[in-house]
């Protein structure tokens, strides 16, 4: 039996949106991410929601190999976003990632065109820590000074990755790291340090 999506699809789907939104105006802050969804393992309730809330059929799904082991988490996305699932990450508006420290280097992701960057992925990882009292310094728009974060687990060579990704700006793309009940984002355009 399909899991059932968002219990009030409109205004949960408004929530979800409002908090990546703010999260991706605002890198380093962390905002609330309630919901109650409860989707197929190992798909979080977090990545259930960001996805049904940012996905539909012009936005197609990238799996990592943990989530796409499961058809079923993939018959629920598709299900309730009317998403396509693709196995090639470059063509993915959204990728998400159940195991954050095994992600594809962020290159072989939709990095937009010059004329287009907006073309680009998002990734969704799936942290259990998410903390922005300690960590990595952040600077650039959205951020009146500087910000910390700190998320685990990630790629050994998130740093580098990230010095890479803004360096490539306008293109490159988007991150967005979902704890339970929380997450915070790191858009293309922030500069990330070591602490």
């Amino acid at each position: 039996m399909l899991a059932r999506g968002f219990h009030d699809p409109v205004h949960d789907a408004q929530g979800v949106f409002r908090a990546v939104m703010d999260a991706l105006a605002r890198p380093g802050t962390i905002q609330a991410l309630a919901t109650d969804l409860a989707p197929p393992g190992p798909l979080t309730p977090e990545l259930a929601g960001i996805a049904l809330a940012l996905a539909d059929a012009d936005a197609p799904l990238w799996l990592d190999a943990g989530l796409a082991r499961d058809p079923a988490v993939a018959d629920f996305l598709r299900f309730h976003t009317g998403a396509r699932i693709t196995e090639d990450p470059s063509e993915a508006a959204f990728a998400l990632v159940s195991d954050p420290a095994a992600c594809p280097d962020f290159g072989v992701f939709a990095q937009g065109m010059p004329a287009y960057p907006d073309r680009s992925a998002t990734l969704v990882l799936a942290v259990s820590d998410l903390s922005d009292r300690e960590g990595w310094r952040l600077d650039g728009p959205g951020i009146r000074g500087s910000a910390r974060l700190t998320a685990a687990p990630l790629p050994a060579d998130s740093l580098a990755r990230l010095a890479r990704n803004h360096a490539g700006f306008p293109q490159g793309v988007d991150l967005i790291l979902a704890a339970a009940g929380r997450l915070a984002a790191l858009p293309r355009s922030t500069r990330v340090t070591g602490g």
